[in-house]
Formats: structure tokens, sequence, C-alpha cells
């Protein structure tokens, strides 16, 4: 009777494991196991789609490229706070925060009237001096000719040729203080020495100014650096030169590509990151410095790119 009850249990057993799905499958293969979940981290690696013919951008070789997409923000690469060279009175101001400029576009202009006064009165005195050096190379030319028939003495005719020395000098000063008020002409007009933004303003018509007075602030928009940083784990996927693919609010839809310009040598000890930036040309002046970006960057397609 104990031995009918050991068998019956047995078999009852086996039916409760079959039961539970323990064992190998209907098609003889190992059960599934759930997979272990991922760490956060790790999801920001979005696999694209294999290789195959309605994807022919995907490398050779079956490669299953990831994307890695994180947050960055635009910079500008340079920063110019801009003053006049001389100091004057503001007569003019022909941009304002937020505009778009130019390299060589006038900016601003000081009142100029007595600084077109220097200037003629410059010109007058090289005129006299021009004419003073005609007078004395003729001067000089006829005591030549009297010293040659003994009729002066040679220290007359040394003189005479101090003298034309002296009217050359003069000429080139003259020359200089024509140039010198010419260049302050110039200086009063202020323009940008970059393609850029306009950030800040501080001047307006009839302000006073000196020569450290900082008038504008401007920031230049074309090229711009898009910065963001990597986790350690990835440096050995990226490369310099490979394309990244940024994406920002205020055009929904539109893809702006650039190029890895820099890559970080030093991993942060806190964040274990990388900084990595990235050039975009701009050259339409859409995309502005601090706007915030999402960035993709195909690491395996930097890993190809380096291996071959």
């Amino acid at each position: 009777m104990m031995r009918a009850s050991y068998v019956v249990s047995l078999f009852f057993m086996s039916g409760l494991l079959a039961g539970c799905g323990l064992g190998e499958a209907k098609d003889g293969s190992p059960a599934a196991v759930e997979a272990e979940a991922l760490p956060d981290d790790v999801r920001d690696l979005v696999p694209e789609a294999p290789l195959s013919e309605g994807n022919p951008a995907l490398p050779a070789g079956g490669d299953t490229p990831e994307l890695l997409t994180i947050t960055g923000e635009f910079r500008a690469n340079v920063t110019s706070a801009l003053g006049t060279r001389i100091k004057g009175r503001v007569g003019a101001v022909h941009v304002d925060e937020g505009d778009l400029v130019t390299r060589g576009q006038l900016l601003l202009e000081l009142e100029t009237e007595y600084l077109h006064l220097e200037r003629r009165r410059a010109e007058a005195e090289l005129d006299g001096a021009r004419a003073a050096l005609g007078e004395a190379e003729r001067d000089l030319e006829r005591k030549k000719e009297l010293l040659g028939r003994e009729s002066v003495p040679q220290a007359l005719y040394d003189r005479t040729q101090a003298a034309l020395e002296q009217a050359r000098a003069a000429e080139a000063i003259a020359e200089t203080e024509l140039a010198l008020a010419e260049q302050r002409l110039e200086d009063a007009r202020l323009v940008s020495p970059i393609d850029g933004v306009v950030q800040q303003r501080h001047v307006g018509v009839g302000e006073k100014i000196g020569e450290s007075t900082v008038t504008f602030v401007l920031v230049q928009t074309a090229p711009l650096q898009l910065r963001f940083r990597v986790p350690e784990r990835y440096i050995g996927k990226l490369k310099k030169g490979q394309s990244v693919h940024a994406v920002v609010d205020p055009y929904p839809g539109e893809t702006f590509e650039g190029n890895v310009r820099v890559i970080g040598l030093v991993v942060d000890s806190e964040s274990r990151t990388v900084f990595v930036e990235a050039e975009f040309a701009n050259e339409d002046g859409r995309l502005r410095p601090g706007l915030f970006a999402r960035v993709d960057v195909n690491l395996a397609r930097g890993a190809h790119a380096e291996a071959s």
C-alpha cells in the first residue's frame, strides 16, 4: 500500500512540474528566461535598422550602428566686447540687441565735425610743407651753381643744403599728421569684426564715451560650437571629424549636421564623462548661442571610420 502511494505521488509531482513549464519547450529548445533589466545608462543606446536594400546608408559588413543620444548646448566660439579707439560723443547707432551683423558692418559713429576740421588743417600744413620743400630745392640748385663759379662761400652752400633737409623732414611730419587725422576719422566709425549677433548694447545717441568704454558685446554665430559630454566607455568609438546630428526646439522636425572637432583628454572624476565639441557651420544664422540640443552620435560609424 505504501509502495502504491509512493508511485502515485511521483506521478502527481511530475504532472505539476510539466504544468509549471519547467524543463524543455515543446520544440526541444531550452525554455526562455526573462532577461535581466539593463542599467539606465545603457538605454541611451538605440540600435538602428539592420543592413538592407532599404537602408543603404549603413556601413558594409553587417554592422549594426548604435546611436548615443545626449543633450548639449550651443556656444559661441568668439565673444567680442567692442569700443571705439578714440573718445567722443555718439552721433549715430545703427544696430540694437538681437540684430544679426556681418563682418565689416557699421555699428556706431561718433560726431566728426572737429575731426574733419583737423584733417583740413593737416592738409593745409602738408601743402605748405611741400611748397617750402620745393623752394628749398630750387635755392640749393642756385647756390650750387654759384658755388661752382666761386660766387658764394662753401658755408652758405652748406646752410642751404641743411635747410633742404629740414624742409624734407617738415614734409614727412605733415604727411604723418594728415594720416593721423584721417585715421581718427576712420576710428570714429565702429564696425563689426565678426559675423554674429548683438548680445548687448551699452550706448545711445548723444552719450559721451571714452577710449575704454564698451559699446557693444557681439557673439559669433557662424560657425557655432556644440558642447556635450560622453560617458568614458564610449571614448574609443569617437573620432575627430565624424558627423553628429542635432535637433533643437525652435525648429521641430529639422536636423542640423556638424562634425566632431574636439575630444577631451581628461575624464571627469565625478560624472565619468569626457568633454566633446562639435562644429556647426550655421551659415543661415538660425542656431543661436545658448540653445539646448539633442545630439545623436553614431558610435559604430565612428569606430568603423577609425578602423578603416
